[in-house]
């Protein structure tokens, strides 16, 4: 579960068993979590699930992917990069 930010008390994270699961982040604070998925196409974010996670906080995690959101990307490509380098050992 590579940490790939944490902002205003978020973590926000990948991980590693989800198989060819689109690019996602997955993020947790306290006992709040939710996933949103990334489109890269038209730069927009989709709530996945959510988890005790109020309208408040919803409103600035996304905040938080959205101003991170090339950067997520790229560590995503980083990630999936270094775990397909793995299988194929």
């Amino acid at each position: 579960m590579p940490t790939v930010l944490l902002l205003l008390g978020w973590r926000l994270f990948f991980y590693a068993n989800e198989g060819n699961e689109p690019i996602h982040i997955h993020c947790r604070k306290g006992e709040m979590e939710c996933k949103f998925w990334l489109n890269t196409q038209s730069f927009d974010i989709e709530e996945a699930f959510s988890f005790n996670v109020t309208r408040s906080e919803k409103r600035i995690v996304r905040k938080i992917i959205f101003e991170h959101f090339e950067y997520i990307e790229e560590q995503w490509k980083v990630f999936q990069g270094e775990r397909n380098e793995k299988a194929r050992r």
